[in-house]
């Protein structure tokens, strides 16, 4: 390789793309240290000189719980980190944190943590050096070029997804599969197609009325903080907004609606076809750009058929119809539980049609902020990849795979074969901090620092209004000596592979910091040199950057019956329900989130199927029973929750819990719901139809009534009316607001 280096090779490498620009040379130390650690336990008498003992200091860094992005600020004291919360500059969160990010402290002191390399020797996972472990990654991946090696990650993005991407180029490998369970690529998939914009910006704050058909937008969405934010305005502006959830099991959105209508899963389409039918037939709103057999399927569907196949009330569906009318502009989200179907598509693109014909398209769906520099954008995961994946291993396709950021051995449905294909990949690599089921299947495990003494960038998977580069930096030293920050470790791979001008670069800190130097000045603004615009970004926790906009239209595509043609199937449906705190089950070894009360069923410490009362007693089930929930693909073992914010043909089972292998705080806890779905996609994307599981269940003879962990006491007043609902105007009225 040439060890001259043309601009537009320099520009690549850096990330930043085409962004016209030359270098701004720095020959600076690539090692930093915000304060020295203290490691052996004595007075502390000699701090640095801006530290005072028992005084706290507070750093700018980025949350990497989820995809969201938020900033934050860790408090940091005599060398260590002690408290995190949200960083007012940041353009997604605002200053607030959730429960996800406050506990981001006890990963990173968690016992658990891998701390050394290890190499799997004789069937079993031995200590090595990283010089072992160098080497012997060295001599795999110099057997094998193309397709025959992937990396498997979470959703990434910034500097990482560049270098990742670099690698993936000097493999000469397009294999790069990103997984997330918890996702709405669905949905992205009609909102590119219907609005040319795969990421609008959702106006809650700008909506009358918010019909959301299971859209959990401050809880498990892709930025629940930023949606939050948006919600409060939307409730506290002149005129109160107005939210009606509609979905199989509440969700902490479902829970603080004015309306919550249960609804049998699967059938959202055909209400969304319904209330169409009453807008454009009733109300006589405009089908203008509705295609043909679009509008005939639409007359299909009077308030009488939609009110059987879905069980929601003709009143209701009249009643919301002419609210969506009368409080415009309007909005309409979809959610989970619509995509997670094999007509998951056709469901959402019914939704998503209400927007066209309310005309909210324009007035509460905005372009969506994109960042100038497209190789760092946000690259989002679903579970298709996952599909994929397990279908190339079974194949014997790969012969090398990096896994980070992601445990696809957990979050793999048993029906797809992830456990038996794996064996076929010749070479496993987990760059991992905790040993989860997929690290230790590995044969090659490299321990990675934590976000809270790492280096890195991120932009957030939801920009909102404003494009900005989220920055990472160590609050403090590390913990483990033998860990390494992920970026270091993919540019150590680079290096094996004598990428052109990589080894440039002393580790990633340096790297990062040419690419800081190299933007443009009109993005560094009035910084004085490479140095104080550096130094800047580092108090701040963000560069802001300019936003490219591509404009909406609003298009309804043609898309097929959400029923399929046939009326969806009595039984019930397994909703295998995520939620704030364990989210996908990467939280599940961090104490503070499994005693954080689930937010309706308040159950902590455990695994529970949510059953709604008179489907509990049409199976002999009462509250607290052991029960066995089992699909075509297995079963699994639960306690029963009885709940009225079911519906009567849903069985809800959280995610989070049943790891094999995860640390003492998550082995043996409860089930994993995910084991047991089946492996049906959605026909338009290719995603696994996540909500389309037929399940039966049981109570477990001879199993006596349990009292789960729960926070608070009785669900029900016992028909004491201790407690009273009034309607808001009511409410207004008289109170005076």
């Amino acid at each position: 390789m040439s060890g001259k280096l043309n601009r537009r090779s320099f520009m690549k490498m850096m990330g930043w793309g085409g962004v016209g620009t030359v270098l701004a040379g720095c020959d600076m130390p690539s090692t930093v240290t915000l304060e020295e650690g203290v490691e052996d336990v004595v007075s502390y008498l000699s701090p640095e000189e801006y530290v005072i003992p028992g005084v706290g200091v507070w750093y700018a860094s980025t949350c990497t719980q989820c995809a969201a992005g938020c900033g934050i600020h860790g408090r940091v004291r005599e060398g260590r980190v002690l408290k995190l919360e949200g960083n007012p500059v940041s353009p997604v969160n605002k200053g607030k944190l959730c429960l996800m990010g406050q506990a981001g402290v006890q990963g990173h002191y968690n016992p658990d943590r891998i701390t050394t390399p290890m190499l799997r020797s004789g069937g079993s996972l031995s200590p090595v050096s990283w010089e072992k472990a160098e080497q012997v990654l060295a001599e795999k991946l110099d057997g094998v070029r193309g397709n025959r090696f992937a990396w498997f990650t979470g959703s990434m993005s910034g500097h990482q997804l560049s270098l990742v991407s670099s690698h993936l180029g000097a493999m000469g490998s397009n294999n790069h599969f990103v997984h997330e369970v918890v996702n709405n690529s669905v949905t992205q998939s009609v909102y590119a197609d219907m609005f040319g914009d795969a990421v609008p910006r959702l106006r809650i704050d700008r909506a009358k009325m918010v019909l959301s058909f299971g859209a959990d937008f401050m809880g498990a969405s892709e930025s629940p903080l930023l949606y939050s934010g948006d919600y409060n305005r939307f409730r506290t502006g002149a005129t109160r907004g107005l939210l009606v959830q509609v979905e199989p099991k509440m969700s902490l959105t479902g829970g603080s609606a004015d309306l919550w209508m249960p609804i049998k899963p699967g059938t959202e389409g055909v209400l969304a076809l319904g209330i169409a039918n009453l807008l454009l037939n009733k109300l006589k709103m405009s089908d203008a750009g509705i295609p043909g057999d679009v509008r005939e399927m639409i007359n299909k569907y009077d308030v009488t058929s939609v009110a059987r196949i879905t069980g929601v009330a003709g009143h209701r569906i009249q009643r919301v119809a002419a609210l969506l009318q009368e409080r415009s502009p309007s909005l309409v989200l979809t959610g989970a539980t619509v995509e997670g179907h094999t007509h998951g598509y056709a469901s959402t693109a019914a939704v998503m049609m209400l927007n066209h014909i309310l005309g909210n398209v324009g007035r509460t769906i905005e372009p969506g902020a994109k960042i100038p520099f497209p190789q760092l954008a946000a690259k989002r995961g679903g579970t298709a990849d996952l599909a994929a994946f397990a279908e190339a291993a079974k194949g014997q396709q790969l012969d090398v795979v990096i896994f980070h950021a992601s445990n696809p051995l957990y979050t793999a449905p048993a029906s797809l074969g992830l456990d038996d294909g794996l064996a076929n990949v010749g070479f496993k690599v987990a760059i991992a901090q905790f040993p989860d089921e997929t690290a230790m299947a590995a044969d090659l495990v490299l321990p990675v620092a934590s976000y809270l003494e790492d280096w890195g960038t991120l932009v957030p998977a939801f920009l909102g209004d404003e494009a900005a580069l989220q920055l990472q930096q160590p609050l403090m030293e590390k913990l483990h000596a033998d860990t390494r920050g992920f970026g270091d470790i993919v540019l150590a791979l680079l290096k094996q592979r004598k990428v052109a001008d990589f080894d440039k670069f002393e580790d990633y800190y340096g790297y990062l910091r040419n690419a800081f130097a190299a933007l443009p000045a009109s993005i560094k603004g009035a910084a004085a040199s490479d140095d104080a615009f550096w130094n800047g970004a580092l108090q701040a926790g963000v560069v802001m950057l300019p936003a490219d906009a591509v404009p909406l239209k609003s298009t309804v595509i043609a898309f097929s019956d959400p029923r399929g043609g046939d009326d969806v199937a009595d039984g019930l449906t397994l909703i295998p329900s995520p939620r704030m705190g364990l989210w996908d089950g990467r939280h599940a070894n961090l104490p503070w989130l499994q005693e954080a009360p689930d937010q309706i069923s308040k159950v902590v410490w455990d695994s529970w199927a949510e059953i709604h009362p008179e489907t509990a007693q049409k199976n002999g089930i009462s509250q607290g029973d052991l029960i066995s929930v089992s699909s075509a693909h297995g079963e699994i073992k639960t306690r029963a929750v009885l709940l009225k914010s079911v519906h009567r043909d849903a069985v809800a089972v959280p995610l989070g819990q049943g790891h094999e292998i995860y640390g003492r705080y998550a082995e043996g806890i409860g089930a994993n719901p995910l084991k047991i779905i089946d492996t049906a996609r959605d026909s338009k994307t290719g995603e696994l139809a996540m909500y389309a599981t037929r399940v039966s269940i049981k109570r477990v003879a001879g199993s006596e009534q349990f009292g789960l962990v729960k926070a608070g006491g009785s669900d029900t007043q016992a028909g004491r009316k201790l407690v009273v609902t009034v309607p808001a105007e009511q409410l207004r009225r008289t109170e005076g607001a």
